[in-house]
């Protein structure tokens, strides 16, 4: 991924396209600009993405892609993106991606507690 160092990787919460957080910055989302708002807008890459996240895609072509399809990017635009990214959006957006009908799904981490 280059231009990207380790530790300015993020992954989007909503879509979870890895980019670094002067792209998001500078650019936004590609896939969920519109309801996100991140460009220009550091509040709202904090809340909205996470430097928490596991494995790698690489999706030239996400429509013909039969990963892309498994892991439901298919319509999304061709990137770089993580297999699970770690994170909870704020209660609002996740209203306003109900509302615009788009699909978010949530991953919980349990930590098992031994004494």
């Amino acid at each position: 991924m280059s231009g990207i160092s380790e530790r300015n990787k993020r992954a989007c919460m909503v879509c979870s396209i890895v980019l670094g957080h002067s792209v998001f910055m500078r650019e936004g989302c590609p896939n969920c600009e519109e309801v996100l708002g991140l460009q220009g807008n550091a509040d709202a890459i904090q809340e909205c993405t996470s430097q928490v996240f596991e494995g790698i895609i690489a999706l030239s072509d996400p429509q013909r892609s039969w990963v892309a399809k498994w892991q439901r990017l298919q319509n999304y635009k061709p990137g770089i993106y993580a297999t699970k990214v770690v994170g909870t959006l704020p209660d609002d957006i996740e209203n306003e991606l109900e509302s615009a009908g788009i699909s978010y799904v949530r991953y919980v981490i349990l930590i098992a507690h031994r004494e």
